[in-house]
């Protein structure tokens, strides 16, 4: 990893979102969702970090952290065991006045004495609803260099259409820009505009004072949201400045955009993308080898350690740990850790969460449009 930065402190919201993939954060938050066979999502964001040398990360955690928590322990994946900064891990009431929080305001609120307290000069903050390969340094220096009191990250793409139909008051907001120069000078929430937009990723670097004192004044206020209640109304104030991000990016916004992402780094090319800037740490699991069995037929699948493979296995994204029997199919399907996929079954556009058993013989297909989701620890 690079050398420390410094200058920077990271703060991750980890239950951004969640109310979008209500299924897979059941018994876990956005930020635990398990991806790309071997990850969790905050396992991109939080690698990023590291490998620019952020060595004092923050995750607010709000609800549903055990699964979190016992993913990223101390820390030590990642390099964060300091004696001096690391990894934070902040649960509601983990002080005297946290408590549950709706967004970037309140969790900053909740850990405000924590903040005075830190010697970094900035603040990077952001959700985890994304998979991204990102250099914070990159965008740290930009920062500096405009004399921007606020930086915003964005990528230039169409807003899915998903997005229109989930996002709303009660379950969160996007943001789109037009700039002016480097300038973002006016900032528009949940536009329905068609086409290239300039997409906000919701990535922000902050000088940690000002955000300290924007945090009080808008907490006094009963404001909630950093972007929409507090950035936005002090545009001709503030100077913020967009920084434009070219690389690969994901954004987990429904169940199929989940499916969606998944199957995208059967490619290649994206996943080239992904991996090519850093590399990316998860949580040690030391497992054999997957077993493929003679007469087993694979064919463009991401599978990770741990699995044994009898049957057919086509267009899939495999976790640690999957059996797949002889005479089994499985085909366009996301098979999280532990997953047993027994004799004759055929089953197609299925997303299992971890420790499901399809029993011998059952047919389940879902469609490209539909896919099929089972809970974790069910039999079917």
């Amino acid at each position: 990893m690079l050398n420390s930065n410094k200058k920077m402190l990271g703060i991750i919201f980890p239950n951004s979102y969640d109310s979008l993939v209500s299924e897979l954060v059941n018994v876990r938050m956005m930020a635990s969702i398990p991806f790309a066979s071997r990850y969790r999502l905050i396992d991109f964001l939080l690698s990023s970090m590291t490998n620019c040398g952020i060595d004092n990360v923050s995750v607010l955690a709000n609800n549903n952290y055990h699964s979190l928590m016992d993913h990223l322990e101390s820390g030590r994946a990642w390099d964060l065991v300091r004696k001096n900064g690391g990894l934070h891990i902040f649960p509601p009431f983990a002080e005297k006045t946290s408590r549950p929080y709706t967004n970037w305001v309140g969790g900053l609120a909740s850990i405000i004495g924590f903040l005075r307290s830190q010697k970094e000069k900035y603040v990077v903050l952001t959700n985890a609803n994304m998979v991204v390969n990102y250099d914070f340094k990159a965008m740290l220096e930009a920062h500096i260099e405009s004399g921007a009191d606020v930086t915003m990250a964005y990528n230039e793409q169409e807003v899915p259409e998903s997005v229109f139909e989930n996002l709303g008051n009660d379950k969160g907001f996007f943001y789109t820009f037009e700039m002016d120069g480097g300038r973002v000078k006016k900032l528009y929430v949940n536009p329905r505009e068609k086409g290239i937009q300039k997409f906000c990723m919701q990535i922000a670097i902050i000088e940690r004072e000002l955000l300290i004192r924007l945090v009080e004044d808008a907490s006094v206020h009963g404001l909630e949201f950093l972007i929409r209640d507090v950035i936005l109304p002090q545009l001709g104030k503030l100077n913020v400045q967009g920084y434009k991000y070219d690389g690969y990016v994901s954004y987990i916004h429904s169940l199929k955009s989940y499916f969606d992402e998944n199957m995208r780094l059967l490619d290649d090319h994206n996943l080239e993308a992904l991996f090519s800037t850093f590399p990316v740490y998860t949580k040690i699991r030391d497992d054999t080898p997957t077993r493929y069995i003679e007469g087993s037929k694979v064919q463009n699948v991401m599978v990770a350690d741990g699995c044994v493979i009898e049957g057919e296995v086509e267009d899939s994204v495999v976790f640690r740990g999957v059996s797949i029997a002889k005479g089994a199919k499985v085909k366009n399907c996301i098979l999280m850790q532990g997953t047993v996929v027994e004799s004759g079954a055929n089953i197609e556009y299925l997303i299992t969460d971890k420790s499901v058993t399809v029993t011998a013989g059952k047919e389940m297909k879902g469609t490209d449009t539909f896919p099929v989701y089972i809970g974790k620890n069910q039999t079917v």
